[in-house]
């Protein structure tokens, strides 16, 4: 199983990118979806979770700005990110906890980092 995220790249404040990531292997299931971001000299931080049912969980600092979506069949997490702000520059990571098919375990994920600068 791993994970592959796409979308990161450069753009000026006001803003926005899409940023997507799909799981790939023997899934049997994904219960939550999450992206994280660590920008330089900061620690990683949650920016948002999604469930297999849909529920959602933001930081405060991107409320009304971000909106995390899920395709199940894809097995793919998507980040919108609108109203971009300089200090929402970072490398976002996916992150998922996923069931493996055949064995039933469960076992937590990484992508590979995409990065995101939001410079004038």
């Amino acid at each position: 199983v791993q994970l592959q995220a796409f979308g990161g790249g450069s753009v000026q404040p006001g803003g926005s990118l899409r940023l997507s990531c799909a799981a790939c292997g023997s899934i049997f299931r994904i219960p939550v979806m999450t992206w994280y971001r660590q920008a330089l000299g900061k620690q990683r931080e949650l920016v948002a979770s999604i469930t297999v049912g849909g529920s959602t969980n933001y930081a405060e600092s991107v409320k009304g700005r971000f909106t995390i979506s899920r395709d199940n069949a894809k097995n793919t997490v998507y980040l919108q990110m609108n109203s971009l702000k300089p200090e929402d520059t970072a490398v976002y990571y996916c992150n998922a906890n996923i069931v493996a098919r055949v064995t039933f375990t469960q076992a937590n994920y990484w992508g590979q980092g995409t990065e995101v600068t939001v410079s004038s």
